[in-house]
């Protein structure tokens, strides 16, 4: 597989991307940095003499973990999934996409500046209500969309993430040191682990994940996906979208409001604010599965909290899955 390469030098870049008919007539590259740490693709923000662009590309494997494989066809959904809303207001919070070359799995986007992701929620420990009803509308305009009969099914990547959600965080030997993250933290999840009663419905809604469904998700509705710049927010690293049940991407963004603050108020919040039809009580489930393989999963966020709140957020979404 011959991959432009977006390790290359200034100069090689430069002439892979005239060759490919993505530099205007003079234009010539200044500088090449990272926008930030990505998860799942590699990322790069471009400046040249005239502009400044982002390149994107996905590779057999996890950016941030590279003994973890993952399916080069991301970049199509990510690609598929912004030509699909087509909501005017939705796609002035998207980057817009500059050129695509499915060949070399690349993307050419807009470069929205000096923005910063939503991760600071956790730091903060509180949510601007602002820009939380932002937000939701914008999911409630995604989940409306009309979903086209060839739109990706990205099983493949379904399949890893049902993985890292709903298996190996609740298993007792997955391989994942909990005590180098916080030393204590592996002797608290071991009830979590060992909670049948938990783990047979977490597995419920494991399988609904892997089922075909009606409605556009982006598939990732968390901080890290959620870019500020001026007050206004952007929705970025639509990777994982697929057509599937709008409970998830809710339940998602109900867990993360939830464990910045530590507020389960926010589960209703959501639930008022969004303009579509949702069962409530999967939205509670699939939100208190995302608490937990969070917390003791390897998909661990910025977020820095005694093994106490921890305790309290594992038994608060206990409860959520429970009900």
């Amino acid at each position: 597989m011959n991959l432009i390469d977006l390790n290359s030098t200034k100069e090689g870049l430069q002439q892979q991307l005239k060759s490919n008919g993505w530099l205007y007539e003079g234009e010539t590259l200044q500088s090449i940095q990272k926008p930030g740490d990505g998860n799942m693709n590699v990322v790069l923000r471009i400046i040249t003499n005239k502009r400044s662009f982002i390149l994107k590309q996905s590779r057999p494997y996890v950016a941030k973990y590279q003994d973890i494989g993952a399916p080069l066809a991301r970049i199509d959904v990510e690609y598929q999934f912004y030509r699909t809303v087509k909501d005017p207001l939705a796609q002035s919070h998207f980057p817009a996409i500059l050129a695509y070359d499915p060949s070399h799995y690349l993307l050419q986007m807009e470069d929205l500046g000096d923005c910063r992701d939503m991760t600071y929620w956790y730091q903060e420990r509180e949510i601007q209500q602002e820009a939380l009803d932002h937000l939701i509308d914008l999911l409630s305009i995604i989940h409306a969309q009309e979903v086209p009969p060839n739109y990706p099914k990205n099983l493949e990547l379904r399949q890893l993430n049902h993985q890292h959600i709903f298996v190996l965080p609740f298993l007792e030997d997955n391989g994942f040191g909990l005590d180098d993250v916080q030393k204590g933290l592996q002797a608290l999840s071991l009830p979590y682990k060992k909670d049948a009663e938990v783990k047979a419905l977490v597995a419920t809604i494991g399988d609904r994940y892997l089922e075909e469904g009606n409605t556009l998700l982006h598939g990732d509705y968390y901080p890290g996906s959620w870019m500020s710049k001026k007050g206004k927010v952007f929705v970025i690293d639509p990777e994982f979208s697929f057509a599937g049940f709008p409970e998830f991407d809710l339940g998602v963004m109900a867990a993360h409001a939830i464990m910045a603050t530590a507020d389960k108020k926010y589960l209703k919040v959501i639930l008022r604010e969004y303009q579509g039809t949702a069962d409530a009580s999967l939205v509670s489930q699939v939100a208190g599965v995302e608490i937990m393989r969070r917390l003791i999963g390897l998909a661990q966020l910025p977020m820095e909290r005694s093994l106490d709140e921890k305790e309290y957020l594992l038994r608060t979404a206990r409860q959520m899955i429970l009900l």
